[in-house]
């Protein structure tokens, strides 16, 4: 009779310690695939937010018209395009439908504000502009409160937004962005 043969003791822990090896390395990198997944999508998602953001705001702010009567800014007689809070995190402006309409921070959501005429003593509810997974850290105009608003230069703001992804986990996405925007009609006499 011949003897069976098999796996000595030794044989199967090494064939245990390098399968438990292999099995680790393959998880270890299929967790760091899925968190790697997981902050690229929460980029992907702040980059899409401060896009459109951008866009709509400049899109408004661009389109801002003179206040010649005086009822949407709080700035009596100046005539300016633009004005903005002690704090710079508000912006308020007669868009191009005579409606006063303003952008602001409030708490960490951008929010954005609409008369149904042209003085701020109607301003409807305030509507957020960020969804929800994203968080505004800062929202600052600046550098100036008159942005050259006489009648010699061209008005423009300067704005920045830095924003955060709330789901990101330890370290969580965020950009920072700024950006200036001048007014499309010209303001000179000529």
């Amino acid at each position: 009779m011949q003897a069976k043969k098999g796996f000595t003791l030794i044989e199967v822990l090494v064939a245990v310690a390098i399968f438990s090896m292999m099995i680790s390395i393959f998880t270890g990198f299929l967790a760091s695939s899925i968190t790697n997944q997981q902050r690229a999508l929460s980029s992907q998602e702040l980059i899409s937010s401060v896009s459109y953001n951008l866009e709509y705001m400049s899109r408004a702010i661009r389109m801002a018209k003179k206040d010649h009567a005086g009822g949407c800014l709080t700035t009596v007689g100046a005539k300016y395009n633009y004005e903005t809070n002690v704090n710079s995190d508000r912006i308020r402006f007669l868009n191009y439908l005579d409606k006063c309409q303003e952008f602001f921070l409030d708490g960490d959501v951008l929010k954005e504000r609409k008369s149904a005429d042209n003085t701020a003593a109607n301003f409807g509810a305030a509507l957020p502009l960020t969804p929800s997974a994203l968080s505004i850290i800062s929202f600052k105009l600046g550098p100036s409160s008159s942005w050259g608003q006489d009648q010699l230069t061209q008005p423009r703001v300067t704005f920045s937004l830095l924003m955060e992804g709330r789901d990101g986990g330890e370290d969580p996405a965020s950009m920072n962005i700024q950006t200036t925007i001048s007014q499309r009609n010209l303001n000179r006499i000529y």
